[in-house]
């Protein structure tokens, strides 16, 4: 491999080409949110005067790695934490040569706001630079450290942390070849709600020109009075005031601790809002809040407002999202009807009209609630969130049905990623999240239709609006006018 050296607002860095491609591993955008920092804003991090060596994959934020029984996700997540002071980093992957002005694409992990990685192996970004994209993929501040309202801590650390990591492409993407003029930030599950959040946040503004929504939307946020009773019930665990000096009394491995906790189903913290709903229908309970100076507006509300009308939109879902968390782990043929509106009823006001919309004759309970919840979490906020984008929006749906658990996974969240960055051979395999011998041909397909986003902003099908509801099939290859989902009814 050959070195290649590039010179950032901070000093020289030490990148490595194959085949055409320069890596630099763990770029700090933002100095170590450890002793005095943790807790607090994203600040500058200090020069250095020697070469930075970036061949080494970089330290993660504090979290705990989690398993899908006879499913293998770590290419989606990560391996777990690996430690290190500087996590507040990025990775790059860059064209070779001397040219400029290329496209710029910023990836966002997903992992429920509490885990993940920039160094997961599904999002290798050499298929982007080797189509003439700079791709440069960031970790950010997970869990208790990112999102938890904490008193006295400034509030949705992990969303400015993203918005620090922006500031620093701004700052820093011409060294890679890139336009900061041509900017495109995307992200997949919690990545793609904390782009949504982004899209609308003031402090966000001019730091992106366009934006790709992968299985997300902007409803997944909390107000800050749900968010308090979360602070005081970790705080509960973790023995300590609820305030910064309390949290601060406590390591990131004591934390952890409190997180996996809290995190269990049968640990019950009301998190619902004014309405009585759950925004994360409990897949997490640690989200953003809004009501602050990133989030001043609910996103739906900002966007009402003309927030974010300068950006150019692509937003998508996977047709069974929830299969990924029913069907590896057996879930799906245990739940009965009565357990299915139980369980739907604690975060969701609505759950009996909402299932009697989704039943089907002859289907088993278990079936539609995974239908069902789909939907209300991830595919109808994702519409909700498209129609209410005043600037030019474009919807997809990845409908390419995964062969693995037996058939049963299907199109489920998270499929869509190793076809956007052309890397099926990571989750190709008997436990592999797309099975044996998935369609190269697919991923070559919606590949290319990110990178030329990216470059232009146009895609081959028609814009998308709550009059004119065209949705793209990335396996059909054709836009067809989506019919209402059978929760809207109930739901509006």
């Amino acid at each position: 491999m050959a070195e290649i050296l590039v010179t950032l607002d901070t000093g020289r860095v030490r990148g490595a080409e194959t085949d055409g491609v320069v890596r630099y591993l763990g770029l700090p955008y933002a100095a170590a949110p450890v002793g005095e920092r943790r807790f607090a804003l994203p600040q500058a991090h200090a020069p250095w005067t020697e070469v930075r060596d970036a061949a080494t994959p970089p330290g993660s934020a504090p979290q705990v790695v989690r398993d899908f029984p006879g499913l293998d996700i770590a290419p989606l997540i990560g391996t777990g934490w690996l430690r290190g002071d500087d996590y507040l980093n990025a990775n790059v992957w860059a064209p070779k040569g001397g040219a400029s002005g290329r496209p710029v694409m910023v990836f966002i992990h997903g992992g429920a706001f509490v885990l993940g990685s920039n160094s997961a192996a599904v999002q290798d970004g050499a298929a982007f630079a080797r189509d003439g994209v700079v791709l440069i993929s960031i970790n950010y501040r997970l869990g208790v450290d990112g999102f938890v309202p904490i008193p006295g801590v400034p509030t949705n650390l992990g969303l400015r942390d993203q918005i620090a990591a922006l500031q620093w492409v701004q700052r820093n993407a011409a060294a890679f070849g890139g336009d900061p003029a041509n900017v495109t930030v995307f992200g997949e599950s919690a990545g793609a709600m904390s782009v949504a959040n982004l899209i609308v946040s003031p402090l966000a503004k001019g730091l992106f020109r366009r934006a790709i929504v992968q299985s997300g939307h902007g409803s997944m946020v909390r107000p800050p009075e749900a968010g308090q009773r979360l602070v005081k019930k970790l705080a509960r665990m973790l023995r300590i005031k609820p305030d910064v000096a309390g949290f601060r009394s406590r390591g990131f491995d004591e934390t952890l601790v409190a997180l996996e906790r809290i995190s269990q189903p049968a640990v019950r913290v009301d998190l619902r809002d004014e309405k009585g709903r759950e925004p994360a229908y409990g897949l997490s309970k640690f989200l953003p809040v809004y009501k602050d100076e990133v989030l001043p507006d609910h996103p739906l509300d900002a966007l009402a407002k003309g927030a974010g009308a300068e950006v150019d939109l692509l937003i998508g879902t996977n047709t069974e999202e929830m299969n990924l968390y029913f069907v590896p782990t057996g879930v799906r043929p245990k739940l009965s009807g009565w357990l299915s509106r139980l369980i739907l009823g604690r975060v969701e006001p609505k759950a009996g009209p909402v299932l009697k919309a989704y039943a089907r004759k002859g289907e088993k309970a278990g079936w539609t609630f995974t239908r069902a919840l789909s939907d209300l979490v991830f595919r109808y906020p994702a519409r909700q969130f498209a129609a209410a984008h005043r600037g030019r929006t474009h919807v997809y749906e990845m409908d390419w049905r995964s062969p693995a658990t037996g058939g049963e996974l299907g199109a489920c969240h998270g499929i869509e990623l190793p076809f956007v960055f052309d890397t099926l051979g990571v989750v190709t395999g008997p436990t592999g999240l797309a099975g044996e011998a998935p369609p190269q041909a697919l991923a070559d397909h919606v590949h290319g239709l990110w990178v030329r986003f990216a470059r232009t902003g146009e895609l081959p099908w028609p814009e998308y609006s709550a009059a004119d509801p065209q949705v793209y099939g990335l396996a059909a290859g054709r836009a067809e006018r989506e019919p209402p989902m059978p929760c809207a009814a109930v739901l509006n």
